[in-house]
């Protein structure tokens, strides 16, 4: 399988910014780590961003389609078209 350089780097760097919101996460949820509700919303919405921008590349690494989530709709999932 041939992979371009730049969605390789892409990916990895997709990774990396996920992890790190990840890891900040889990310092709340799991190690007690206090935060106001304010700090906690931003810390859950900037977790969910970056693993959807990784969802996004890992999508593009591995060759899967992915179509935009349509506008007005405030989940921002990802989709993956259906071949029409």
């Amino acid at each position: 399988m041939q992979r371009d350089v730049s969605t390789i780097e892409a990916y990895r760097a997709a990774l990396a910014a996920w992890q790190k919101q990840l890891e900040a996460l889990h310092g709340v949820l799991l190690d007690g780590e206090s935060l106001g509700p304010p700090q906690l919303k931003g810390l859950l919405n900037r977790e969910a961003r970056a693993k959807e921008r990784y969802d996004a590349a890992r999508f593009k690494l591995l060759g899967i389609p992915v179509s935009p989530p349509p506008m007005g709709s405030s989940d921002g999932a990802l989709s993956r078209e259906q071949g029409e």
